[in-house]
C-alpha cells in the first residue's frame, strides 16, 4: 500500500483529496497536517467523515516523515520548501497551489511576487495534467498540479490549437465558477448574503491563472505563443466550471474538421467526454467526478469554434486530477480510485 499524507488537509481541496483516497485501493491515508486545526481528529473539523477518518491533524513535518507520496492544498508561496524536503527524502511530492505551474520565474514574479528558491527543482518539476502531457508525468517525483480554470480552458482549446485549427490570438475564455474555489476562509464576497442571488465577474483579464493558461496552450501549439483574455465569474453554487472559450477559426475550417481533430485527440481518454452534436456541456453532470465534459460549436458568421467545458473544480480540477498524477508517478492504472459516477439529481 502506498503510504499517503496531505499538507493542508481542512481546506477544500485537501478535504476533497481525504474523500477521495479513502476509497482507492491502493492508498493507505496515513497522515493529515493542519496549521488551523492542529491536534484535531479530522472528523471534528468535517463531522461528514465521522466513522471514516479520525487522523489527528499533525505538523506538516510529520507528514512527510510517515508517507510515501505528499499532496500540498496550500496557498501558493508555501510549497517550495515543502517540496525540497520531499524531494530530498525521495518522496514523491503533488502540489495543488501554484508554485511550479510556471515556467518562468519572470512571470511568477509578476503574477505571485514570488522567485523560485530552487531553479534546478523547478527544472525537474512536471506540469501535472494528463491528458495533454501523460508521458512526462509518469514515474516523476515534484507534479505541480494545474489549476482548475487553466484544467477546464486547456482541455477545451488543446486540440483545435494542436493542428492548427483556430488563430493563437484573440481567444477569449468565459469562466463561471462554484465558490468552493476561493477557499475556505470567508471573505465579503463569499459571504452567504452577498454571493447568493448573485452573479458577477471578477479579476477581468488580471487573474492569475492566465499565464498558466497561455503557457498550456502555446506548448500545444509546439512553442508558438498564444494568448487569450480571461474573464472568471462567480456562481451561487458549490461546485462547478464552465468555461465557454471563443476562438476564430482559420479560414476554411468546418465543424466536420473541427469534431474530427477532437475526436481523434480524445479518443480512449476516459475522463474526457466529447459530447454529441447539439449538446452542451452542464455543471451538474460532472458534479463530484473527475470527468470533463466537452460540447464543440461553429459559428459560420462569425467564423468561431465556441468550445465549452464542464469540469467539478475540487474534483478534476483539483484532488481528482492530484490522484490522477499520483496513480501515473506510481504507474498504477490511471483510473484506479476515480471512477465516480456523477449523482443524477
Amino acid at each position: 500500500m502506498i503510504k499517503t499524507g496531505i499538507v493542508g488537509a481542512t481546506g477544500y481541496g485537501g478535504a476533497e483529496l481525504v474523500r477521495l483516497l479513502l476509497g482507492h485501493p491502493d492508498v493507505q491515508l496515513t497522515a493529515i497536517s493542519s496549521v488551523s486545526f492542529e491536534g484535531m481528529p479530522f472528523d471534528e473539523v468535517y463531522p461528514s467523515y465521522a466513522g471514516l477518518c479520525s487522523l489527528p491533524c499533525l505538523k506538516q513535518q510529520d507528514v512527510v516523515d510517515q508517507c510515501d507520496v505528499v499532496f500540498a492544498a496550500l496557498p501558493h508561496g508555501l510549497s517550495q520548501d515543502l517540496a525540497q524536503d520531499c524531494h530530498d527524502k525521495a518522496k514523491v511530492f503533488i502540489d495543488l497551489g501554484a508554485d511550479f505551474r510556471l515556467d518562468s520565474e519572470e512571470e511568477y514574479k509578476t503574477w505571485y511576487n514570488g522567485t523560485f528558491k530552487n531553479k534546478e527543482l523547478h527544472e525537474q518539476a512536471v506540469y501535472g495534467l494528463p491528458e495533454l502531457f501523460r508521458e512526462s508525468i509518469q514515474n516523476q517525483k515534484v507534479i505541480a498540479n494545474p489549476g482548475c480554470y487553466p484544467t477546464a480552458v486547456a482541455l477545451a482549446l488543446a486540440p483545435a490549437v494542436r493542428e492548427g485549427l483556430v488563430e493563437f490570438s484573440g481567444i477569449i475564455a468565459d469562466c463561471k465558477s462554484g465558490v468552493t474555489g476561493a477557499g475556505r476562509s470567508p471573505s465579503a464576497t463569499t459571504h452567504y448574503p452577498n454571493l447568493n442571488e448573485s452573479f458577477s465577474a471578477y479579476k477581468i483579464a488580471s487573474h492569475r491563472h492566465t499565464p498558466e493558461m497561455q503557457q498550456t496552450l502555446s506548448h500545444m501549439a509546439n512553442g508558438e505563443p498564444v494568448s487569450l483574455t480571461f474573464v472568471p465569474h462567480l456562481l451561487p453554487i458549490n461546485r462547478g466550471i464552465l468555461a465557454t472559450c471563443y476562438a476564430r477559426l482559420r479560414d476554411g475550417v468546418s465543424m466536420e474538421q473541427v469534431r474530427k481533430a477532437y475526436g481523434e485527440f480524445y479518443d480512449g481518454e476516459f475522463f474526457v467526454r466529447l459530447l454529441p452534436e447539439g449538446k452542451c456541456a452542464d455543471v451538474k453532470n460532472v458534479r463530484c467526478s473527475n470527468f470533463c465534459d466537452l460540447s464543440l460549436f461553429v459559428d459560420p458568421r462569425a467564423n468561431s469554434l465556441i468550445a465549452v467545458s464542464a469540469i467539478d473544480n475540487m474534483v478534476k480540477g483539483a484532488a481528482g486530477q492530484a490522484i490522477q498524477n499520483m496513480n501515473l508517478a506510481f504507474g498504477l492504472p490511471e483510473t484506479q480510485g476515480l471512477i465516480l459516477v456523477p449523482p443524477a439529481f
